[in-house]
């Protein structure tokens, strides 16, 4: 039996969206392996400038995830609308994952 999910509002998917990312662990990881090598040894506020990179990091990964927003709620509604895009776009992601399951079952060690 199929569930029915209802449409949910913006704010309720910017909310989802939010939370998902602040509770992801690679966030977390990312920024205690990666941002400390452009901190300076003799840095006299060290914290401040993870803190500043940190921001810089969540900036530009904001418009970066706004663009994608943007770009996939345009071009939703041509998708959606066509059931012989969404038939081939299931095909090819099923093609892709069999491919990439044939190559997964077959590498070697």
């Amino acid at each position: 039996m199929e569930a029915q999910v209802g449409a949910r509002s913006a704010v309720q998917v910017i909310v989802s969206a939010i939370l998902v990312n602040i509770l992801n662990p690679k966030l977390s990881i990312f920024f205690f392996a990666f941002l400390p090598q452009f901190v300076s040894a003799d840095e006299p506020h060290p914290l401040a400038r993870m803190f500043e990179l940190s921001t810089v990091f969540m900036l530009l990964t904001f418009v970066v995830f706004v663009g994608y927003g943007l770009f996939a709620a345009s071009i939703r509604t041509r998708v959606i609308s066509r059931p012989r895009v969404l038939t081939w776009m299931r095909r090819a992601f099923a093609g892709a994952f069999v491919v990439l399951g044939a190559r997964l079952a077959l590498a070697d060690r």
